[in-house]
């Protein structure tokens, strides 16, 4: 017999306080719209927290044992609840105590007596980031999915797209990128040979050099690729259109396919394509063996203002030992994919 009750999706809070009074108070202004657990001590909220994570944590401060700051630095350490959000409710006044708070973890402050009001829309506000961070890190991992999707068709390992990111990130903090923009770019990069699913198998996957005809069309995955990703008015998706479409362009102007020439190749393609390159001359393809780590850089040197640009290699080559980690670390181990690619429940 199925059962037809309704699940409730309404979102997770949990309430720690030492005073019962405080917990009913919470509990009569929160209810209707939330489904509440309720702690009375830091040790208790740690352990409902790990058996399921809430939504999002209103804690005390002050509470015999545990105070809240620590209560709130222990969620922090463990991975199973390190992003949900906490806001502490306090009676404390002291103006150090929403510093203290904030260097625990915590996103927000209250103080008691306090407005249902403000209680209730500062909850929503920082659910709703918490929604859009999940969205954001699911959207992250669709792309790379759609990236590893093409790689899976080529003849190179779904790990290729993830060392690209990782050296391309590398290279954007040496140009003092901000965080934001890092993070679009490492987004963008699993994108950037996704025309790839366009192109016929018996050429991609061609155990030797290819005719120039074959050529001619492998060389039309950088277009296909713009396309399929769209055009797009700015953000990461607009990135990883210009990465897809401009990644084999060269300095000197002999890439393709539009022949850019210097600086008016996007920028980011002109990362990757140092990036794309070193990591193709360090891994084993079917024609060649890999090259070691220091002659691909030495090739990297070489090519500086002819294919790749001439600022960028000497950033490359500064960081040669976070290269060589993130070339370790990222061995040509399929399964090893998963493990970077938390889940996330919407």
């Amino acid at each position: 017999m199925s059962d037809d009750t309704p699940a409730d999706n309404r979102p997770r809070l949990l309430l720690v306080d030492d005073e019962p009074i405080n917990l009913m108070l919470l509990r009569h202004l929160l209810q209707q719209d939330y489904r509440l657990a309720f702690a009375k001590d830091g040790t208790r909220a740690l352990e409902l927290a790990r058996q399921q994570p809430p939504d999002l944590i209103l804690l005390d401060v002050i509470m015999p044992g545990m105070s809240g700051y620590d209560t709130c630095r222990a969620l922090k350490a463990q991975p199973e609840t390190a992003r949900v959000p906490v806001i502490f409710i306090t009676s404390a006044d002291d103006p150090s105590d929403e510093a203290t708070g904030f260097a625990a973890g915590a996103v927000d402050f209250i103080n008691r007596p306090f407005a249902a009001s403000v209680v209730r829309s500062r909850i929503v506000t920082h659910l709703a980031l918490v929604r859009a961070d999940k969205l954001r890190l699911v959207h992250q991992q669709v792309v790379r999915c759609l990236g590893i999707a093409a790689e899976y068709k080529d003849n190179e390992s779904g790990l290729h797209i993830i060392r690209v990111s990782q050296y391309a990130r590398l290279l954007a903090e040496a140009l003092g990128w901000s965080d934001e923009r890092v993070e679009d770019l490492m987004s963008a990069v699993p994108l950037h040979d996704v025309g790839k699913i366009g192109i016929p198998d018996v050429i991609l996957q061609k155990p030797g050099r290819l005719s120039a005809d074959e050529m001619a069309v492998m060389q039309q995955h950088a277009e296909i690729g713009a396309r399929i990703i769209g055009q797009h008015q700015d953000g990461m998706l607009a990135m990883a259109a210009r990465i897809a479409l401009s990644h084999h362009e060269k300095w000197d102007g002999t890439g393709y396919p539009l022949r850019l020439r210097g600086e008016a190749i996007p920028i980011e393609a002109r990362i990757v394509a140092v990036c794309d390159v070193f990591d193709a001359l360090t891994s084993d393809r079917p024609y060649k063996r890999a090259w070691s780590v220091d002659d691909a850089l030495a090739f990297l040197q070489r090519e500086a203002g002819a294919h790749f640009d001439p600022a960028l290699v000497p950033l490359f080559v500064q960081r040669a030992d976070e290269v060589r980690k993130v070339y370790r670390r990222w061995s040509e181990d399929i399964s090893d994919i998963q493990a970077t690619m938390p889940a996330f429940d919407i």
